[in-house]
């Protein structure tokens, strides 16, 4: 269910992720909204530039969907440095390391996605090349097995992760700068769609791009593929001016309301309510009671759902809140106290 979701925040395929690099931006100076991180990296580029040395290692952080990769690229272009790209899970073994750092020259740039996914023995193998750019590489095994030490020269590791706590803190520690992604508010998605529109020359009335801004989640990622869905639509049911009306039935076609909830963000309360009687439940049960995995709900449903103050996590579980009952009709059944002492002492009249 959570795989196809139009308002999943993560990449869907390799169609779209090479529709999303024809619209990232390429510099600083167009990138849109996390002002904050913004300003520093803009410094540390500044100040990496006037030394004449690359930049400390990076570490992005934050949910999916908010421009971890691109601000990575845009880093790239600002450095004047090539990029390698590659991804934890795909690093298995010290020898796919190896490879990608030996060919990095002075200030280039490599950036490993989903970092936290990094297994043991090639996150301690990257430790040293990190430190001292020099790794100590094991050539054979048993008694014929040697250690050679390669230097490196020096490069820029940039991460990018969405569990920040399943970082080790050795590995954190190694990192220079850490940045955390936050959710867009509408109108920076509105500046970005609005940039996205022109490139993809989408002709649209005055105030549609809120519209579909106010229903992306606070994600750039999610914005363009509703944009792309949209215009898709305007051609097909309409003369490809994007308008109110035609915006209003593409989106109530993928069943996004206008808080931006799709059906399982919906399932997701209403079993809190209908099954829990509001909570506290625990998130494996209500996986078990959805068919979903724990992390689709802990990574990409509930981030915004907290952010909307629909659902609160306490020790105990999760709970739903006034705000989502009355946003979906729902009414908590009040949960009875049972009187222990009277069943237990009831005679049965």
């Amino acid at each position: 269910m959570a795989i196809n979701r139009v308002l999943n925040s993560e990449s869907m395929n390799a169609a779209e992720e090479d529709f999303n690099v024809s619209l990232r931006p390429q510099s600083l100076a167009e990138c849109i909204g996390q002002g904050n991180v913004r300003e520093k990296l803009s410094i540390a580029i500044a100040a990496a530039k006037h030394r004449e040395e690359p930049l400390e290692h990076i570490l992005f952080y934050g949910p999916p969907g908010l421009g971890k990769t691109t601000l990575a690229n845009v880093v790239a272009n600002e450095m004047n440095a090539n990029i390698r790209c590659s991804s934890g899970p795909a690093l298995v073994k010290q020898g796919d390391v190896m490879g990608m750092l030996t060919n990095l020259n002075t200030g280039d740039i490599l950036f490993i996605d989903e970092i936290h996914r990094l297994s043991t023995p090639v996150e301690e193998f990257i430790y040293p090349a990190m430190e001292d750019f020099k790794v100590d590489f094991t050539v054979d095994s048993g008694m014929h097995a040697k250690t050679i030490n390669f230097p490196l020269k020096r490069f820029t590791l940039i991460g990018a992760t969405t569990r920040a706590g399943l970082i080790s803190a050795p590995m954190r520690g190694r990192f220079g700068m850490l940045y955390h992604l936050d959710f867009y508010t509408p109108d920076e998605l509105t500046e970005i769609i609005s940039r996205s529109a022109a490139l993809l020359n989408l002709k649209s009335e005055k105030g549609t791009l809120e519209l579909i801004a106010s229903r992306s989640r606070g994600t750039p990622r999610v914005a363009n593929r509703l944009l792309k869905r949209v215009g898709d639509y305007a051609q097909v049911k309409g003369t490809g001016v994007l308008t109110e009306r035609i915006v209003e039935d593409a989106l109530k076609m993928e069943q996004i309301d206008h808080f931006g909830l799709d059906n399982l963000d919906r399932a997701f309360l209403r079993a809190l309510v209908n099954t829990y009687d509001g909570g506290p439940a625990g998130i494996e049960a209500i996986a078990a009671t959805l068919g979903e995995e724990r992390d689709t709900l802990e990574d990409v449903v509930e981030p915004y759902l907290l952010q909307k103050g629909f659902v609160r996590r306490t020790k105990r579980g999760r709970e739903i809140t006034p705000a989502a009952c009355e946003h979906l009709g729902l009414k908590i059944k009040h949960k009875q106290q049972p009187d222990s002492q009277s069943e237990l002492f009831d005679d049965g009249k």
